[in-house]
């Protein structure tokens, strides 16, 4: 069984947990009939989110009933809906009282594939969760479990460790879909993206 990520994960700076989040695992435990079930995905694409001076963040806002998970403690999901369709998985980073995250944008589907294959239906495998909110869809994640503690003993949301993603497989660069947001934040390379085999 592979080790969750602590909070201690969380509490490091947000470039370094985008980055390091890179091959971990996404894990949701899906609860169905009475029989629970591991839905997972490798981590490919993440992007990171640098608290009230970052004009790409949330955060820039200041502190609102949107944005109130973001000032709590690391390790937690903040989960929002956005573009009047897609829901959107992020990690809370660094300190209590900063507001950084991580979103995770991309994973490579590693268990629960049957699950994941209806919730997809009609769309071919390759794109089933390449994008962050087809991810979501994929793993049936939407704002019921935003504040949801990921360290927590019995969460049925967690990270855990994966195999460390070679610096030559991963591609750093600017985060997207930016288009209003003014330099330099537009062009931080604070996006990390994994070239994985297909299996790992």
């Amino acid at each position: 069984m592979a080790k969750r990520l602590p909070r201690d994960f969380f509490a490091q700076p947000t470039i370094k947990v985008a980055r390091q989040l890179l091959g971990c695992v996404l894990v949701r435990i899906d609860k169905t009939n009475g029989r629970s079930q591991r839905v997972s995905g490798i981590i490919t694409e993440t992007e990171a989110y640098c608290g009230e001076e970052d004009l790409g963040c949330h955060a820039k806002a200041g502190r609102t009933k949107r944005t109130e998970v973001m000032y709590g403690p690391p390790g937690f999901a903040y989960i929002y809906f956005t573009y009047g369709n897609h829901w959107l998985f992020n990690c809370i980073t660094q300190a209590e009282g900063e507001p950084h995250a991580v979103l995770i944008r991309a994973i490579q589907p590693l268990e629960g594939m049957k699950l994941v294959a209806r919730r997809r239906r009609g769309q071919p495998e390759a794109r089933w969760t390449d994008g962050p909110g087809k991810l979501t869809k994929a793993l049936a994640l939407d704002g019921n479990y935003n504040g949801t503690d990921l360290t927590a003993s019995k969460a049925i949301i967690f990270i855990e460790a994966g195999k460390p993603v070679p610096d030559h497989q991963v591609t750093v660069g600017p985060r997207i879909g930016l288009y209003t947001v003014p330099e330099p934040w537009k062009s931080k390379p604070w996006r990390f993206l994994a070239a994985l085999p297909k299996k790992i």
